[in-house]
């Protein structure tokens, strides 16, 4: 699985890149169809303290892509939130490739 990250408005990180990849290893060995993932981190001013912090995540399959989105105070969080999207989104389409 080949993993893309860009960075918007933010200075890259090796950590971040570290944890993210950790994270989607997981879903690809559960999920060997993932072909490729892309993952954004984004800084936005707004007006709380609680969001600003965007982690996006596109996950090709096959004859689909996946998407998540979340804003949280750190991309920790946000990524954590974001994976989570991403794995109901892929156990759903697992489903659906069962019932076929």
């Amino acid at each position: 699985m080949d993993i893309n990250f860009n960075y918007v408005h933010v200075t890259a990180s090796e950590r971040l890149e570290q944890h993210a990849t950790e994270k989607l290893e997981k879903l690809h060995e559960r999920y060997d169809w993932i072909v490729r993932a892309e993952v954004f981190f984004k800084k936005e001013n707004t007006s709380s303290d609680e969001t600003g912090m965007i982690t996006e995540i596109k996950v090709s399959v096959p004859k689909e892509n996946l998407f998540a989105s979340s804003s949280d105070k750190n991309f920790e969080t946000s990524l954590a939130d974001a994976i989570d999207q991403i794995k109901r989104q892929l156990q759903k389409k697992k489903e659906k490739m069962m019932t076929h």
